[in-house]
């Protein structure tokens, strides 16, 4: 066994005081090192300047919506509707909503809870000079770049739209609503 897995087992045994503890704290708690260290170097951490990690909370269950009271037919006021969103693109967006600065490059889960969800968002500031200088890294602080998170191009995001796989039978490239564009 590596010491990666050494640290997942440790994080797995330790989980239950440590989900006490992010319950009672905010929805957005920047940290100074990833939880799960081999988990977030997969995904593109580097323990440099310019990244950023932000654990996220979010609430389990359906979407709520407000209902509407007037000049609606039953079947429109529905309170839960089913979200074509995961859970895990949801807090990237609400991550990159918070920290506008600061540009999304991944995420993962580190836990749940019979109420809450917790994802650890790795985010980037492209104005770093760091950043800006690393060959590898450089590419996010390109214009076209921005809002990856909004744009569902992190990993989460092309999971959710369904671009995981590759099979000609799938109609979703580039998107749903471009499919019916081509070639016009």
């Amino acid at each position: 066994m590596n010491a990666y897995n050494y640290i997942k087992q440790n994080l797995r045994e330790n989980l239950k005081e440590k989900l006490i503890q992010w319950r009672r704290a905010g929805s957005f708690v920047k940290l100074e090192k990833p939880s799960d260290i081999g988990r977030a170097r997969n995904l593109g951490y580097k323990d440099k300047k310019g990244f950023v990690i932000i654990r996220v909370k979010i609430i389990r269950g359906g979407r709520k919506r407000s209902v509407a009271n007037k000049r609606r037919r039953s079947k429109r006021k529905t309170a839960r509707k089913t979200l074509k969103m995961s859970y895990q693109w949801v807090a990237e967006q609400r991550a990159a909503r918070k920290y506008t600065n600061l540009e999304v490059l991944n995420s993962y889960q580190v836990g749940k809870d019979g109420q809450h969800y917790f994802f650890e968002i790795i985010m980037i500031n492209p104005k770093a000079p760091e950043i800006q200088a690393d060959k590898n890294l450089a590419w996010i602080t390109r214009k076209e770049n921005q809002k990856r998170a909004f744009r569902g191009l992190t990993s989460a995001g092309k999971k959710s739209r369904g671009l995981s796989s590759k099979s000609h039978e799938l109609k979703v490239r580039p998107s749903l609503r471009a499919w019916g564009n081509r070639g016009k």
